[in-house]
C-alpha cells in the first residue's frame, strides 16, 4: 500500500515510522554519495563526465569494471580503480550519514546497512563494521587477481599515483603477498570468476541473523535505482515499511507499505530530521 500524501505529509509520516521502528535497515545505492561529491555513474554520459579519459576509447563503466584488465593491462585497471580508491579515501561523508546514525542509535534492535557501494563511506561516518553489508565488496580491501588463496587484506596503506590525463597507474603495481601476481580490489565485477566472496559472505551471515530477530524493521532506501537493483530487492524483502528517497525512479509498488520522496538524499534526510 503506497500512501498518496503530499510531500509534507510524507515527511511527517516518515518521522512517525522512524519513532515507531524496532530496527532500521539503511539501504544505500550510488545516489547516497552524490551529496558528498561522489559520481553516481548514471549512464555513459555521467560516467564519462567523471572519467573523460575513458570517453575517447568509448569505455563504459561495465567495460572497465571487468577483472580481465588486471591480466591484460594492470596499469589501466589500477588507473581506474586507483583513482576511485584515492577519491573515496579523500571524501568526507555528508551530514546525512550522521542523521541516519543518530536515528539508528535510538532503535531498540539497532540497525544494519545494506549497500551496493564499495566506497567505505559508512565506516568513515562511524557505523560499526559489524553493522554493514557491502553486497558488491569493498575497494578498501584487496585480494589476489588469480585467487591463489582465501586471503583478503586491507588497502589502508596502499599509496597509488595516477596520471589523470590518461587514467593510468604510474606507481608500482600492487602485488599479492603470497604469489606475486597482480592484486585487485575485493569487489564483485562484471563477468567475475575470481572474486573472493568470503568477507561479504560473513557480512551476509550477520545481516540475516539480525533480520530474523530485529522485529519491526523500517527500511530507508536512499539513492538506489533499478539498473542494478540489489538494494531495492533487499529493502522490499526485509522492510515492513519502506521510505524510498530518490530524485528519480522513486515510485513504490502498491504491494508494499511505503512512501516515496523524489528528493536528493541529504535534502530528504535533513527535512525529516527537522521534524523529528
Amino acid at each position: 500500500m503506497t500512501l498518496a500524501l503530499s510531500r509534507q505529509q510524507q515527511i511527517q509520516q516518515a518521522t512517525e515510522w522512524i519513532k515507531e521502528a524496532d530496527a532500521l535497515l539503511i539501504g544505500a545505492g550510488a545516489g547516497m554519495g552524490v551529496d558528498s561529491g561522489l559520481p553516481d555513474f548514471r549512464g555513459n554520459e555521467g560516467f564519462w563526465k567523471a572519467y573523460p579519459a575513458l570517453k575517447e576509447h568509448n569505455h563504459s563503466f561495465s567495460d572497465m569494471a571487468n577483472p580481465m584488465w588486471f591480466k591484460l593491462n594492470p596499469r589501466k585497471a589500477w588507473g581506474f580503480y586507483g583513482h576511485r580508491l584515492n577519491l573515496y579515501k579523500n571524501t568526507q561523508p555528508h551530514e546525512g550519514f550522521n542523521i541516519l546514525k543518530a536515528w539508528a542509535d535510538t532503535c531498540l534492535n539497532g540497525s544494519m546497512v545494506f549497500t551496493s557501494n564499495v566506497d567505505g563511506q559508512f565506516q568513515k561516518a562511524g557505523f560499526r563494521e559489524l553493522d554493514i553489508m557491502e553486497c558488491h565488496g569493498s575497494i578498501h580491501h584487496l585480494q589476489c587477481s588469480q585467487y591463489c588463496s582465501d586471503d583478503i587484506w586491507s588497502a589502508h596503506d596502499l599509496e597509488l599515483t595516477i596520471d589523470e590525463a590518461t587514467l593510468t597507474l604510474t606507481s608500482d603495481i600492487p602485488r599479492c603477498p603470497h604469489c606475486g601476481e597482480v592484486a585487485r580490489p575485493n569487489i564483485l565485477m562484471f563477468n567475475d570468476g575470481y572474486w573472493n566472496p568470503d568477507r561479504t559472505d560473513d557480512q551476509e551471515d550477520r545481516f540475516s541473523q539480525w533480520a530474523n530477530q530485529a522485529g519491526n524493521i523500517l527500511a530507508i532506501e536512499i539513492g538506489a535505482g533499478t539498473a542494478i537493483p540489489s538494494v531495492r530487492y533487499k529493502t522490499t524483502e526485509i522492510g515492513k515499511k519502506i521510505i524510498r528517497i530518490n530524485p528519480r525512479q522513486s515510485v513504490i509498488s502498491k504491494r508494499y507499505t511505503g512512501i516515496s520522496l523524489d528528493m536528493g538524499g541529504l535534502e530528504a534526510l535533513e527535512a525529516i530530521n527537522d521534524v523529528i
